[in-house]
């Protein structure tokens, strides 16, 4: 396990990064220009990176991000 301090504007940048990384990834998720081995692995991404997201954000901004997954695989 590793631990990482963040001081208050590192924590505020942190969220905003990763928040843009979860849009861009729903934005390509949703894109039927892409097949379904391309999904998969931005799927699979995502998946770790809403992890990431859900160790700092509260219930509410998360449920923006949650995803039914059977639908990307």
């Amino acid at each position: 396990m590793l631990g990482i301090l963040f001081n208050d504007k590192e924590c505020k940048e942190y969220d905003y990064v990763l928040r843009k990384e979860l849009d861009e990834m729903l934005l390509d998720l949703n894109d039927s220009r892409l097949d379904g081995d391309i999904k998969a692995a931005i799927a699979k991404r995502y998946k770790v990176i809403f992890r990431m997201y859900a160790r700092i954000a509260s219930s509410k901004e998360l449920s923006r991000y949650a995803l039914n997954m059977r639908t990307y695989r």
